[in-house]
């Protein structure tokens, strides 16, 4: 039997260990599911979000000791107090449109016909979690999964699979129907078995482009739905009339909020050219007060990396593109904590950089940014889309009309005006090239989790 080891990138100790569940008991635990969600779709709509957000809020109850969980699992200190916040307003807003999103679209009922179109639950809903936002991106479908009328079962990333059990704990808790929702410690082989043999009647991923090719190759020739959110290289662009001192503070904390392990965080920055010197000026300032060290320390405000090989890889697209000419910012020295073959990786902003840099158009989900000045819009637009991805972009002015022609020419899946690396639940999360297809939230979201079924009555 395998083993999965969870290595904290706090002191790179084994902090957790399991055992992964065989190929015979995950396939018992999705016929489990699908004969619990055989009975689960008889309910009603609200019934179902009722028992559903209670098992949201039995996992809330638990934050005071999922907060210092995380910082040992994944590196995000404690001062920042986890992702509950959101976990509540993503499920908050889902169930407050869940009736009406999943309600019948009456065509005609009259004398003679009745004709409608149902959403029905897809069965049952594989969520193959990240680690970067581990309550979050499952939150974002399990829920609304529930409460369409699915069961699920959730696979969490290696780096942070305690966070399954923490949803299997709110589950019991809960008065939720055993084996609706359901944990399991799978490895890569069994995983693709699974998908293989059409297990899951939907999966939704939320990893690297690596790891949605690897999906779709599983799932080939089953016709099991795919959803797939695989990162991006986020651009934000700061027009000359924008607010420069809210643009500087947002953007940064854009780009380094999580060690920048965020799939919508701000990788690339593209300023007005009267703007362009104060912005950066501002930016290196604030940036370098950030406190890299233990995530455990409430002083710390920038924590370790997931892993150590996610921090040598921005290491090297920071020195690769030091020596093509990019100057960097800030000062090593204010960041003793940082150490070549470890996950602690101080922030930098990166100067006369452009797009044949691999800093500029690869994935870099770490705390560093480049800045480049340009002209125009259509010289902004044109770098923004120079991009194998599309998530989000941020849009920094004073004029709405002209961030909406702008964002009109962007090929991403959300626009933001003033603001970013924020996910809004009555929008659909989604986003197109590299980054993935599929959608999740909004009244979207809960089409995506169900199927239509048409009924043409003769009376």
């Amino acid at each position: 039997m395998s083993k999965l080891k969870l290595i904290t990138p706090v002191d790179g100790s084994v902090y957790a260990e399991r055992d992964c569940a065989s190929l015979d008991a995950a396939q018992a635990a999705f016929a489990a599911a699908r004969a619990a969600q055989k009975e689960w779709v008889k309910r009603p709509v609200a019934e179902r979000v009722q028992i559903t957000q209670a098992f949201n809020a039995a996992l809330l109850t638990m934050k005071d000791d999922m907060v210092p969980e995380l910082a040992w699992q994944m590196g995000r200190p404690v001062r920042y107090g986890g992702e509950f916040g959101g976990v509540k307003e993503r499920s908050d807003y889902m169930g407050s449109i869940a009736e009406s999103a999943l309600a019948p679209i009456v065509v005609e009922e009259s004398a003679a016909f009745r004709r409608f179109i149902r959403r029905d639950p897809l069965g049952v809903v594989m969520v193959i979690a990240p680690w970067n936002y581990p309550y979050l991106t499952s939150v974002n479908t399990i829920m609304p999964a529930l409460m369409a009328g699915n069961a699920v079962v959730l696979k969490h990333a290696t780096q942070t699979f305690l966070v399954g059990e923490r949803f299997e704990m709110a589950a019991a808790k809960s008065g939720l129907p055993k084996n609706l929702f359901t944990n399991l410690f799978l490895d890569h082989g069994t995983t693709e078995a699974l998908l293989a043999s059409g297990a899951a009647d939907f999966v939704n991923f939320t990893g690297s482009v690596g790891g949605g090719k690897a999906i779709e190759r599983a799932c080939a020739g089953t016709f099991t739905g795919i959803g797939l959110e695989l990162g991006g290289k986020d651009p934000a662009y700061v027009c000359e009339d924008a607010d420069l001192h809210r643009a500087v503070e947002t953007l940064v904390d854009g780009a380094m909020y999580n060690s920048g392990q965020c799939c919508c965080g701000i990788e690339r920055i593209y300023v007005a050219e009267h703007l362009f010197d104060a912005f950066v000026e501002q930016a290196a300032a604030l940036t370098s007060q950030y406190v890299l060290g233990n995530p455990l320390d409430p002083e710390t405000t920038l924590g370790p990396m997931a892993q150590a090989r996610f921090a040598d890889l921005v290491r090297g697209q920071t020195s690769e593109a030091m020596a093509a000419g990019a100057k960097a910012l800030i000062d090593p020295k204010r960041f003793p904590a940082d150490k070549v073959g470890t996950p602690y990786l101080m922030p930098q902003i990166l100067v006369n950089v452009d797009h044949s840099m691999r800093v500029m158009r690869e994935e870099s989900f770490g705390p560093v940014v480049g800045v480049m000045k340009v002209k125009n819009d259509g010289e902004a637009i044109q770098l923004m889309n120079d991009s194998d991805y599309g998530l989000t972009a941020s849009v920094w002015t004073r004029d709405v009309a002209r961030a909406n022609a702008i964002g009109e020419q962007i090929e991403t899946g959300t626009v933001f005006m003033n603001r970013c690396d924020y996910l809004d639940p009555a929008l659909c999360w989604t986003g197109c090239k590299d980054t993935g297809r599929g959608g999740a939230l909004s009244v979207i979201g809960f089409q995506n989790l169900t199927r239509p079924k048409s009924f043409h009555l003769r009376t």
